[in-house]
């Protein structure tokens, strides 16, 4: 389950850090203006360590997906997106996904094991109700191979991949791709 403190305040906020850093990303499309996401979903650390976020975000033809994780403390090899003050839950790093070990194992894990986005609750284990924003993903249920990442939706999968990650949302009745095993 995805844990939401619905009361925190961040500070620089997520959409902030993502407006700062997007751009100087090779795989954003160039001079794209970085708008508010139109839908986002969560995956779960079974260790519950880690918080793995995805943001959909419009960009000219498509959608710009952009998986973050979010970590009390440094993680050495990852690509840091930015840190941020959570007013519950102190510093955190924040990390571009497909660069944490903890998302890349889940993600996977969702699509080796048709797994699905998690449910929502407050601090006190509430659930919360699906917001219109949230994405419904679902992984294959079969698979292989190293994980990729699609940057923008639509892109190009390859016909041997091995297992899947798709999502709808608002906009977006058709699935797509989200990731792939190959």
């Amino acid at each position: 389950m995805g844990i939401v403190h619905p009361t925190s305040e961040l500070t620089p906020s997520k959409a902030d850090l993502l407006a700062d850093w997007l751009p100087r990303q090779s795989w954003w499309p160039p001079g794209a203006e970085v708008r508010p996401f139109e839908a986002n979903f969560r995956l779960d650390d079974p260790a519950g360590d880690v918080g793995i976020e995805t943001f959909l975000l419009p960009v000219p033809g498509g959608v710009a997906q952009v998986p973050v994780t979010y970590r009390s403390a440094p993680l050495d090899d990852g690509v840091l997106v930015g840190e941020l003050e959570h007013s519950v839950l102190g510093h955190r790093w924040v990390y571009d996904g497909p660069s944490d070990p903890v998302y890349v194992a889940e993600t996977t894990a969702v699509i080796r094991h048709a797994g699905t986005e998690v449910d929502l609750v407050d601090s006190e284990g509430h659930a919360l109700a699906r917001r219109r924003t949230t994405a419904a993903v679902r992984g294959s249920g079969d698979g292989t191979g190293e994980l990729h990442v699609v940057r923008l939706v639509p892109g190009t999968v390859p016909e041997d991949v091995t297992g899947t990650l798709s999502a709808t949302w608002v906009g977006q009745p058709e699935p797509a791709v989200l990731a792939w095993l190959g």
